[in-house]
């Protein structure tokens, strides 16, 4: 059974999932539908599609970047695959439209490197200051944890909170405590994130 988990809270994915080794790491979000009649329609041009951008930052025990190398440090819409081969991103959707999960990465927790100590789960906004976005625009955002093996959700955390003025989220972690890995839900906002490079810098 699925575990709801709020701000904060952490979960043991190795000890209370018999050793998982493959999680999907599902991410989602719904523009807020903009109200208005027909004579807004009429004479406001359409606004442009909220591009969010999810990636996972690859960190070592230190919670720094675990490389200078950004193929080595970050997945994302422009490195689809670690060169381990144990991230990998399913791509990028530029729109957020649909039901379920709008981006995928899926995480081989026992072919990460023996460096890597994280992976940071971000989404961004892409141009959001220039299109004039922010996460307050978003809403029926969420983080889910599937395992792999058997296809059974372990966690989802929903992203719940005033987001206003936000553009980027630091949204979840996978961590090494010992020898387990455990899920951190975060949801931590930052305001300015309209490239991945402002959520990268927090773990240089």
């Amino acid at each position: 059974m699925s575990i709801n988990l709020q701000k904060g809270q952490k979960i043991n994915l190795t000890k209370e999932n018999n050793g998982l080794k493959r999680v999907m790491v599902g991410l989602g979000w719904d523009e807020v539908k903009q109200s208005g009649g027909f004579f807004s329609m009429l004479f406001s041009s359409q606004p442009a599609d909220i591009d969010c951008d999810a990636s996972a930052i690859i960190c070592g025990d230190n919670g720094k970047l675990v490389s200078s190398d950004a193929k080595q440090s970050v997945v994302y819409f422009g490195n689809l695959r670690h060169p381990s081969g144990a991230i990998i991103h399913q791509g990028d959707n530029l729109t957020g439209a649909g039901d379920g999960d709008d981006e995928q990465i899926m995480v081989d927790i026992s072919r990460l490197p023996s460096n890597v100590g994280k992976v940071v789960f971000v989404v961004n906004i892409y141009n959001a200051k220039q299109k004039g976005q922010h996460f307050g625009m978003i809403q029926n955002a969420f983080i889910r944890l599937v395992n792999m093996d058997n296809n059974q959700e372990i966690c989802r955390y929903n992203l719940s909170e005033n987001y206003n003025n936000m553009t980027g989220l630091v949204v979840g972690e996978i961590y090494r405590k010992g020898s387990e890995w455990k899920f951190n839900a975060i949801g931590q906002p930052v305001r300015e994130a309209s490239r991945l490079d402002s959520l990268i810098s927090l773990y240089r």
